[in-house]
């Protein structure tokens, strides 16, 4: 993207804009700042999932009147902006919001293990040792897990779209749109799925297992209005610990893996959920959307009750992500018709393709990014017609990018007969012990929990990992066979709580971790990137920031997502320091948001 000579901030506000005083005055560490009366009094966070700086230059460059164009054009970009690593959704959304890696946060993935929780539902004894078991915060721990399938109810279930069941009843969803009156709180998980804390016995609550308090907890203390809006129940982990999950005020979570719905209670003939259908999955961003309007407005996120504007609210997107991921997929939900009925537009080729020599976002991602563009659009307007537009900062970026965007890197590798032939190459000399590997996610990484903490184990799996051939398909499903079962490097051990920088004992983070070739994902081969891994396309994201008195300038000095949050409570004129992560990990407030930064 060519670099726009800028020759000051317009930002939200047409004309002068309040001073912040607490960026006006902060030097880039994460100083205190003070609680000014003229602090930034809203901050809208939005993380547009999957979307990749390449994906803004592109952008950019083909609708330069587009809103991510202006935004970016009268704000601050930072052009190299890295997520968490691991880049999954759950680390990745955690960082924004605690400014903490997983070496603080604890958190390495949405599916994971820890050695020092005892397994959900095993027997218990206070205060003995962990024995060790899965950390699962994911849709499976919704209250009301086990919906039919609406049209073939042989296909088995989905997550109930309101999780606690609360709206429709027995889960079964006849009028999407009353999603909006989803009200999100303890009564939303089935809580007995939650890893077990060994010293007293009871399952532990997603909020209470990070290792970092957020800043929902910073700003709400402060008493100020915290919202936020996102794909499942359990991000209400994001309320923080010790908070009871009461930090954040307003939150929204309708389940992104339930069936999809059309407008008139008809499910989507594709008979997926909404993150597998692009347009299905924009009627579902569209309802997050909604929300975000209600509370510009000043009202809760149904529309139904005045509130006032949150200091701290946002969402998440879903639409380019899952429009990265998805060979084929209809982009539009057309209708209704004069009988109330919908159609969809014909499949078309999700990811990235060639024109011309050059790789480009296809059709489906186009349009999904057409999309999110124009959602943005009506949030700056909403904005403005309710003369917030001098008070309200806003921040783009991404908890995860994805890879690999090249169609011709792809890889698809299952790793499900690897890791079986681990467990029984090492049963042969360990007949005890027949399922060594315990439990992992493998996405576009590898990670591997261990029922053996030794050292020769972890060199076991290391090796075998590394000295074994994998099967795999290419992205036409042609047999490809690759090396190093498709890892580039991997680190097992006392190395991979060096690489994380946690102590050998920490039990949270993978026994055996690995980076993978490009364009390798572990998946049937019904994919086309995945997130969770460290290559380029997981990592490097886009990272805008707009409002009033922030400086128009393109910085190119690498940053991480993890300092958005020490920036949000200087924004808001709070103290970045209050975030235990900032103090232990040195989070730095981003760069060049202070006048004398003005102009470079």
């Amino acid at each position: 993207m060519s670099k726009y000579h800028r020759r000051g901030a317009i930002g939200l506000t047409a004309v002068g804009a309040v001073a912040m005083c607490a960026l006006s005055t902060l030097p880039a560490n994460a100083s205190p700042a003070s609680n000014s009366a003229h602090a930034g009094k809203h901050v809208l966070l939005i993380s547009v999932d999957g979307m990749h700086q390449s994906d803004l230059d592109w952008y950019i460059a083909h609708h330069p009147s587009s809103m991510l164009a202006k935004l970016t054009r009268t704000g601050s970009e930072y052009t190299n902006a890295a997520t968490s690593n691991p880049s999954d959704s759950d680390p990745g959304g955690t960082a924004l919001m605690t400014g903490g890696n997983p070496k603080t946060t604890g958190i390495f993935y949405d599916v994971e293990y820890s050695h020092t929780t005892d397994e959900p539902g095993a027997a218990c004894t206070p205060g003995q040792p962990a024995t060790g078991g899965d950390v699962i915060y994911d849709s499976p721990d919704d209250k009301l897990a086990n919906v039919n399938d609406f049209i073939n109810p042989a296909n088995g279930t989905f997550p109930s779209f309101d999780e606690n069941g609360s709206i429709f009843a027995n889960g079964v969803d006849t009028n999407p749109a009353a999603i909006m009156n989803l009200k999100n709180d303890a009564s939303s998980f089935n809580t007995a799925t939650f890893p077990v804390d060994p010293a007293t016995c009871k399952n532990i609550m997603p909020w209470d297992y990070l290792g970092d308090n957020t800043i929902f907890q910073v700003i709400h203390n402060a008493g100020l209005r915290t919202a936020w809006s996102d794909k499942h129940a359990v991000y209400m982990s994001f309320n923080g610990p010790g908070s009871n999950g009461q930090s954040i005020d307003d939150y929204f979570g309708p389940e992104i893996d339930s069936q999809a719905v059309e407008p008139n209670g008809v499910p989507y003939p594709q008979d997926n959920d909404w993150a597998h259908i692009d347009a299905a999955t924009k009627q579902y961003d569209g309802y997050k959307v909604q929300a975000i309007l209600n509370e510009i407005d000043g009202l809760d996120h149904s529309g139904t009750t005045k509130v006032g504007t949150p200091a701290i609210f946002g969402m998440n997107f879903q639409t380019v992500s899952v429009a990265q991921k998805i060979p084929s997929t209809p982009t539009t939900l057309i209708g209704p018709d004069k009988n109330g009925n919908y159609t969809t537009s014909a499949p078309q080729a999700g990811g990235y393709q060639f024109v011309n020599g050059k790789l480009v976002p296809g059709p489906v991602l186009s349009s999904a990014l057409d999309y999110t563009n124009g959602q943005l659009t009506r949030m700056v307007a909403e904005i403005h017609k309710d003369g917030l537009s001098a008070s309200t900062t806003i921040i783009v970026t991404a908890k995860h990018g994805q890879s690999p965007q090249n169609p011709n890197e792809l890889v698809t590798i299952q790793d499900g007969p690897i890791i079986s032939a681990i467990n029984a190459a090492w049963a042969q000399t360990h007949p005890s012990n027949t399922k060594l590997i315990v439990a992992g996610t493998d996405d576009d990484l590898w990670q591997s929990y261990l029922s053996d903490n030794s050292h020769a184990a972890d060199d076991f799996v290391k090796s075998y990992l590394w000295n074994h051939t994998a099967q795999g398909y290419d992205v036409n499903h042609n047999p490809v066979t690759v090396q190093h079962s498709g890892l580039k490097q991997i680190w097992a051990g006392a190395d991979a709580a060096y690489f994380f920088g946690v102590s050998v004992n920490n039990g949270h983070y993978p026994d055996v971790f690995g980076k993978v070739q490009e364009g390798v994902v572990y998946s049937k081969p019904t994919k086309l990137a995945e997130h969770g891994g460290m290559n380029v396309g997981d990592q490097h994201v886009l990272m805008v920031v707009n409002g009033p008195n922030i400086p128009a300038q393109v910085r190119s000095a690498a940053v991480e997502t993890t300092q958005v949050a020490p920036t949000i409570l200087a924004v808001l004129g709070l103290n970045p320091a209050a975030l235990t992560a900032v103090k232990t990990e040195g989070t730095r407030v981003l760069p060049g948001l202070t006048r004398s930064h003005r102009g470079r």
